[in-house]
């Protein structure tokens, strides 16, 4: 058996791990590689460690993009084999992807019409519509804690990571020339008490594990209190008839804000002001999430019985058409207004703060992770102003930075969780999806606690078991 690393090695970006074990081939997600406009495209397209019609099956642990977002170019190259991941993953999957195509389609418009002004030659967009709906027959949904085979030498079962809706830490149990192999992955590990979903669960010990490592040595914010700081940020809107505007990812964190507005509502902590949810997107995403309870956690469920949806409620309007996104531009406040993408750097939530970035009386609220050199994180900096469209903005709003609801573990919490298994039975524990400055601070936590054998892959990096 080999493992070969070839996404998420030493960067965040386009996780997937090929699995070889006895002649037959299996990744670990398919996610796309975000970075440099043509570095990324080259490495998407291309595969170069395998052919896709090689893939004997495909175990996907999420639905974010760079986790999964590189599958219909992977089926547009040859790869015919079941994918297999949760019921609500499934669902969103069909979401997340059919949006990633239609970005990639208007982007590549765009381009095309200055090239064509150029009189140079078209480009194509990596996937389409049409290339992502090839993917939704191929999707095999597995309830958590089912054991399935992909192979009779491979069986598999899912276990909740808590990070995303339908997230998964998948633990394989491989035979292969009369012994038996336990292998982990983590996927995107979440962290315990955050709103909606179930704590990350423990899987069986395992000999091998690939864990994440995104903050591998930081530390976010507690959860509790959070709602308490987001209720006095309301207050000061309403007091002085401002607008906030919150850039947010679509899946998972807007959810979870609309959540907590709902109950800081209805708990009477702060007046009720319209919320308006301004992503197609995260509309699609909501959706979703209403048709899968079996995801949330015993609090969640409490609300429902109570209020029924707590993604609705009287003051919040969802908004798809961009002519009614528009004409928040001209609203008077106090409102909120929560749009993609949370980064700030594409979307209507350019828009929104464009318009109202230079007004004293408004506030930005930063609620997730943003990259370095992006909108957001200018923001999140305080820098005192900023380009949006090419136009230089006076940052005159408030900003306010919130941390506690990263869906990410923290350092503590990544130690903690593989503080729970047999160190005598791990042999090796492979870091990826982290920076390297932050694996390399994780492996010392991990040292320190008694684990031996930690390593750090590069991109193709090949491992025998």
């Amino acid at each position: 058996m080999r493992i070969q690393f070839i996404g998420a090695d030493r960067t965040v970006t386009g996780s997937m791990h090929h699995l070889i074990i006895d002649g037959k081939n299996y990744l670990l997600d398919c996610g796309l590689y975000q970075g440099k406009r043509k570095e990324a495209f080259e490495i998407n397209r291309t595969f170069e460690f395998f052919s896709p019609k090689e893939i004997d099956a495909l175990i996907l642990s999420h639905a974010h993009i760079d986790h999964l977002g590189n599958i219909p170019t992977l089926v547009k190259y040859g790869f015919d084999g079941p994918i297999y991941c949760t019921p609500a993953t499934k669902d969103l999957a069909e979401v997340m992807l059919t949006d990633s195509a239609h970005i990639q389609e208007k982007d590549v418009e765009f381009v095309n019409k200055r090239r064509k002004k150029q009189g140079r030659n078209p480009f194509e967009p990596l996937y389409t519509t049409q290339d992502a709906r090839h993917v939704f027959p191929l999707l095999k949904e597995v309830n958590y804690h089912d054991e399935f085979l992909i192979d009779e030498k491979v069986k598999v079962r899912f276990f909740d990571a808590g990070h995303i809706l339908g997230s998964a830490i998948v633990s394989l149990t491989i035979q292969e020339n009369g012994r038996t192999i336990n292998l982990g992955f983590s996927g995107d590990l979440g962290r315990p008490n955050l709103p909606i979903l179930k704590d990350p669960e423990k899987i069986p010990d395992v000999d091998y594990f690939i864990c994440e490592s995104t903050y591998g040595g930081r530390f976010h914010d507690h959860i509790e209190g959070t709602n308490a700081k987001l209720a006095e940020v309301l207050k000061r809107a309403a007091g002085r008839n401002g607008k906030i505007i919150i850039p947010a990812f679509s899946l998972e964190r807007t959810q979870e804000i609309v959540y907590a507005f709902h109950k800081i509502f209805e708990s009477q902590a702060a007046p009720r002001i319209p919320i308006y949810v301004d992503s197609p997107l995260s509309t699609n995403a909501t959706d979703v999430f209403r048709k899968h309870p079996e995801c949330f956690d015993e609090d969640t469920l409490r609300f429902m019985k109570k209020y029924e949806d707590p993604f609705g409620f009287n003051k919040l309007t969802y908004i798809t058409d961009a002519e009614d996104s528009k004409a928040l531009n001209n609203a008077q406040g106090p409102m909120v207004i929560i749009s993609a993408s949370g980064m700030a750097e594409t979307g209507r939530i350019l828009h929104h703060l464009a318009n109202n970035i230079e007004d004293p009386k408004n506030i930005v609220l930063m609620v997730g992770y943003c990259a370095e050199n992006t909108l957001g994180r200018k923001l999140i900096e305080k820098e005192k102003t900023v380009k949006i469209f090419g136009e230089e903005k006076n940052v005159n709003a408030e900003v306010v930075v919130m941390n506690s609801l990263s869906a990410h573990a923290d350092s503590d919490e990544l130690t903690n969780y593989c503080n729970q298994f047999d160190k005598d039975k791990m042999k090796r524990i492979f870091l990826v999806h982290g920076d390297f400055d932050q694996q390399e601070k994780f492996s010392d936590r991990l040292k320190a606690i008694g684990f031996k054998d930690i390593v750090i892959p590069l991109r193709g990096d090949v491992f025998e078991i």
